[in-house]
């Protein structure tokens, strides 16, 4: 009778183990692993990237690991929030920037190197795009030839040598993608999945072949903007957003956006010609478009200029180095009424919060 009752009462804690695991919240986390703006380089900071990582209270967030660009660096911060490349399970590039793909040589060069015989690399991109001067963006190509550097140095081939033929595949890290391409169009598009967790995509303006996405989870639905501005690149223009973003990010809980402060205008003596301004969308006109799509949260990254900075680049800081209250009060202008989040280098943000 006493092994009967013993039974009975690991049979029921057992049943509520289960209950409990079952009924663990959803939630996910976003994190800026790179703000810097442009090829600039400045004060250690990190190329544009976002991780976001989804899952529940007993996993810490973090079934899911999906990284969005790989600017230089990235494998280093991964590091910092104790993420190894083996443990991505897609990597979403918006464009062919370097600033915002310098990184991925390294992230898929370690996981060649530690987890080779592990799973493949979701590595998902726009098609190829025929630039309106004759040459063509593509992402394919840059996948393909990813480790056509380590391949001819014989790096390869030495670290096979050094004990790990056996498990080292002999094409490089190439052979560690699987590469996913789509045609970015004027609406959405589900271009990754993964059980209840969505990834769409939209065509944006920068360069050729520039895509933003939106993650839907169950804890919540982010929006990367990527470097998007809008189809019109010359003034006057009602708005800097991009308009296909705006249609993506409707009620989004984050907004996670590149972005140029309106003091690098051409107008305010910065040196910074037009057609590099206009690429990005101004600070204030992302406040008022956030506001428009009720998003709940406006993280801005990829700031130009970088807080603290006299220089973009080649390019002056008019009246001196800029905050994040700076930022902060230009998005605030735009009529937003969120939380505005001016990200340096592994900022994060957990829905729902803590």
């Amino acid at each position: 009778m006493k092994n009967w009752w013993r039974g009975l009462a690991l049979g029921a804690l057992a049943v509520l183990c289960l209950a409990v695991n079952a009924n663990a919240a959803p939630c996910l986390i976003v994190t800026l692993t790179g703000t810097q703006s442009g090829p600039a380089v400045f004060n250690g900071q990190a190329g544009a990237g976002t991780l976001i990582r989804v899952g529940d209270d007993n996993d810490g967030c973090g079934a899911v690991k999906l990284q969005f660009d790989a600017g230089r660096g990235t494998n280093m911060r991964l590091s910092q929030l104790d993420v190894t490349p083996g443990q991505l399970d897609a990597l979403f590039f918006t464009h062919m920037h370097n600033d915002h793909t310098e990184g991925f040589a390294d992230i898929i060069q370690n996981r060649w190197v530690w987890n080779s015989r592990g799973p493949k690399l979701d590595v998902v991109c726009s098609a190829d795009a025929v630039s309106p001067r004759g040459f063509t963006i593509s992402c394919r190509k840059f996948v393909e030839h990813i480790g056509d550097p380590f391949l001819q140095s014989g790096e390869i081939a030495q670290r096979r040598a050094e004990g790990g033929g056996a498990v080292r595949l002999p094409g490089g890290p190439a052979e560690l993608v699987h590469l996913i391409t789509f045609e970015p169009t004027n609406q959405p598009q589900v271009v990754w999945s993964h059980g209840d967790i969505k990834v769409s995509a939209i065509r944006s303006t920068h360069i050729p072949g520039h895509a933003s996405y939106r993650v839907d989870t169950p804890a919540g639905s982010v929006v990367i903007g990527g470097d998007a501005t809008n189809d019109v690149l010359t003034t006057p223009r009602t708005h800097s957003t991009s308009d296909q973003v705006e249609l993506l990010a409707k009620d989004a809980d984050v907004i996670v956006h590149s972005t140029m402060h309106p003091i690098m205008g051409p107008d305010h003596d910065s040196g910074m010609p037009p057609e590099v301004f206009n690429r990005q969308s101004s600070t204030s006109d992302l406040g008022a478009m956030a506001q428009r799509v009720h998003a709940k949260y406006l993280m801005l990254t990829h700031l130009g200029p970088s807080i603290g900075a006299a220089r973009q680049g080649a390019y002056k800081v008019p009246g001196g180095p800029l905050t994040a209250d700076d930022f902060k009060k230009a998005a605030a202008s735009g009529g937003f009424t969120g939380q505005i989040i001016v990200g340096a280098d592994l900022t994060s943000l957990r829905l729902p919060a803590k």
